[in-house]
Order: structure tokens, then C-alpha cells, then sequence
């Protein structure tokens, strides 16, 4: 569970595991038809993808392979999205991969930048790595300017899950 940053905060945002009670509110972030613009997968509801994400995190969890943290707003208590660590292939090399997605009603208010600089500031002051992905898709302009905004740099276009992504660095 080194990955995980459960009772870290921001200046905003507090961070906790997932939990199995967290699923009627994180099946809205896949109604939303913006989400699935970016990876191809196979043709799920909502509640299926949602369940899938579910199985994948605890899996992460229970396998020290990092994972995505619940974020809330310290202020108004919403769920606004989750953030994370996650231990990645790419091209055949273990990444550990700063990974975020927020809630619809919660883009462009600065959550997803702020999230990930405090995982990327915990990677570095924990000695987790000497550098952090994020994989994002080559079409995902909006996670992007998270990881410029961030400072990662393009590295290079690859595929990753059979999708188009570019491949986004940092190093302490």
C-alpha cells in the first residue's frame, strides 16, 4: 500500500481509498459520454465499466500495485474524482504512472492538476521512483495540459491497451 496516499491532503482536496460503497457515485462518471471518447473498449453499461474500474482498483490494492484515491473536497465534501499511482507496462517496462479522472460537474476547476502535483510530490518525497508517467490519450487534450501544467514532457507516442496514447515524464 506504499502507493496509495489515503489521509494525504491538498490545499483543497482530501484523499482516501475507494470503497465498495463509493459505486452509485462513480457509475455517473460513466454515463458521462465524454469518458469513453478516449479508449477503446468493449461495449459495457455503465454499470459494468464501473464494476470493471471497481475489480481493477481493489485488485490494485490488494497487490501493492498502487491506485487510484477517492478525492473530496475538504469544503463542500463532493466527490470529485480519484488520483493515483498506479504500476504500469509500457513497452514492456514496469512505470509507475501518476493517473487521474474527474467527475463531469468537477472539470476545469483545477482538481486534476492539483491532485496529481501531490501524488507526484509524494513519488519523489517517498523515494517511490526517479520518474512518473501519466499515459494519456492522443486525443485527451484536456489531461494534457494536466501533465504540461505539471510539468511532464512528451516522451513519445506509443500504444498502451490498443489506444493511441503519448507517454508524458517527469524525473526528480
Amino acid at each position: 500500500m506504499r502507493y496509495l496516499l489515503t489521509g494525504e491532503e491538498s490545499t483543497r482536496l482530501f484523499f482516501r481509498k475507494l470503497e465498495a460503497s463509493d459505486h452509485d457515485t462513480w457509475v455517473e462518471f460513466f454515463k458521462d459520454p465524454l469518458w469513453s471518447n478516449y479508449w477503446a473498449m468493449k461495449k459495457q453499461t455503465p454499470e459494468e465499466h464501473c464494476q470493471q474500474w471497481f475489480d481493477k482498483i481493489f485488485h490494485r490494492y490488494a497487490n501493492n500495485l498502487g491506485g487510484m484515491n477517492v478525492l473530496i473536497d475538504k469544503q463542500s465534501g463532493d466527490f470529485v474524482g480519484q488520483c493515483g499511482l498506479l504500476i504500469q507496462k509500457v513497452d514492456g517496462i514496469e512505470e509507475l504512472e501518476v493517473a487521474y479522472s474527474m467527475m463531469p460537474q468537477h472539470r476545469g476547476k483545477g482538481y486534476a492538476p492539483e491532485a496529481a502535483k501531490k501524488c507526484i510530490d509524494f513519488a519523489f518525497t517517498n523515494r517511490l521512483r526517479d520518474s512518473l508517467i501519466s499515459i494519456i490519450h492522443e486525443n485527451n487534450v484536456e489531461s494534457q495540459k494536466v501533465a504540461l501544467k505539471n510539468k511532464l514532457s512528451i516522451e513519445k507516442h506509443t500504444l498502451f491497451d490498443n489506444n493511441p496514447v503519448r507517454i508524458y515524464r517527469i524525473k526528480i
